[in-house]
């Protein structure tokens, strides 16, 4: 297609309203983190280690990562609205189920079923794909990935305020009702974005290899990956360097962790407004180098001891801003690699994108320490940001060769 489909809101006839797409992946966000200032509560809940209630985090993106693999083909098999929907039916089962775990061991088990809901993010982006172009994929991404972009900023602190004033479990009572409304606005919206009986498995597998050769498929995914992998070492420790390293209470951490979020909200408004006129390229290539910028600068803070909670935050929506602009593009050129494929490259790439950062956050969470600070934290998100900028420029250096 390469205009915009007619849509209209709560027509299931029609494609999904920009808003269903902004919610289908915001539910995934909001069950990332909204939980993340109730860990050490948790721990102590459970009497278990604080170690073992970050395998919350860490095992649940390994988790989602493998099923990133799977969603796609599944989606582009049978569509995207039934896997959505059946999906959030798992995710809502899985919460109650973690709500009501009487140990950790039961908790960390319906919390890896709850990694079902990752489905949102990846259908969002191919749905996007299955309606519109390239440079517009990038541009609407942008737009849908900037409303997302809220829940994970608000995310934290609807956490923390609900554990404050009652404890982890009203999080979840949370979570599933939210999972209920968004289920009942599929229904009602999600209209088919794929045309026919979609592809076979056998014949998916049969093209994977030609996926999978692509240079600019790679050096997108790991463009994507080392991006996404500085937040989720972030995601990773900065619930730890912002209560056992600056001592803030549960409602001042969920505050603290949705700075990020306030910068990608701002970087995808950029990206919205300027991918069609730059190139989605040049688009990456800028943001890499704003969160290279905030995050050296960071450091540098740190190391010279100018640096406190307040500071800490505030550059971490450095990070934020320049992934606002360097994922949506990323993403758009990783789907636009082979479009019959979509599902599938937005499967692979996430699961790259999500695996790689459940390594990186179990990283971050075994080497801080009180003693350390956020210096290590800060280390590590700089060093994933620089690879993200070299495999981009290994995109560029590519295309540039092939047009000579």
């Amino acid at each position: 297609m390469t205009t915009m489909p007619a849509i209209r809101f709560l027509d299931r006839s029609t494609p999904p309203h920009v808003l269903t797409l902004i919610l289908i992946a915001g539910i995934s966000a909001l069950n990332m983190s909204i939980f993340l200032p109730s860990l050490s509560g948790m721990a102590d809940y459970f009497d278990v280690d604080y170690a073992v209630m970050q395998l919350a985090v860490s095992g649940y993106l390994a988790t989602t990562a493998v099923l990133q693999i799977m969603i796609g083909p599944i989606s582009d098999r049978y569509g995207r609205r039934p896997v959505m929907a059946g999906a959030l039916m798992i995710f809502i089962v899985a919460t109650i189920g973690a709500l009501l775990a009487p140990t950790a061991g039961v908790f960390l088990l319906f919390r890896m079923l709850q990694g079902a809901v990752v489905t949102g993010i990846v259908l969002a982006r191919a749905i996007v794909r299955d309606m519109v172009p390239q440079e517009q994929a990038a541009s609407m991404i942008g737009y849908v990935t900037m409303g997302m972009a809220l829940v994970p900023m608000v995310g934290p602190m609807i956490g923390g305020a609900l554990d404050q004033a009652f404890d982890w479990h009203a999080t979840f009572i949370f979570l599933a009702l939210a999972g209920g409304g968004v289920l009942a606005l599929v229904l009602a919206d999600q209209g088919e974005t794929i045309e026919g009986d979609g592809t076979g498995f056998r014949d998916q597998f049969r093209t994977y290899p030609e996926l999978l050769r692509s240079p600019r498929f790679w050096g997108y995914t790991f463009c994507m990956a080392f991006a996404s992998g500085a937040f989720f070492a972030y995601l990773g420790g900065a619930s730890f360097v912002a209560q056992d390293v600056f001592g803030l209470s549960p409602v001042l951490t969920g505050l603290a962790l949705g700075a990020p979020a306030i910068g990608y909200a701002l970087g995808n408004g950029i990206s919205g407004r300027f991918s069609v006129a730059l190139g989605i390229n040049r688009m990456i290539l800028i943001g890499v180098g704003v969160a290279t910028a905030g995050l050296f600068l960071s450091l540098v803070l740190v190391i010279a001891g100018l640096s406190g909670a307040f500071v800490f935050f505030a550059f971490c929506t450095f990070l934020g801003f320049g992934n606002g602009m360097t994922l949506p593009n990323a993403t758009a050129g990783v789907l636009s690699v082979r479009p019959h494929l979509a599902g599938t490259a937005s499967g692979l790439s996430g699961a790259f994108m999500i695996g790689g950062g459940a390594v990186l956050s179990a990283i971050a969470a075994a080497m801080l320490t009180p003693e350390t600070g956020a210096r290590v934290l800060l280390s590590i998100m700089l060093a994933s940001t620089v690879l993200s900028g070299v495999a981009i420029l290994g995109v560029m250096r590519r295309e540039r060769k092939l047009s000579l």
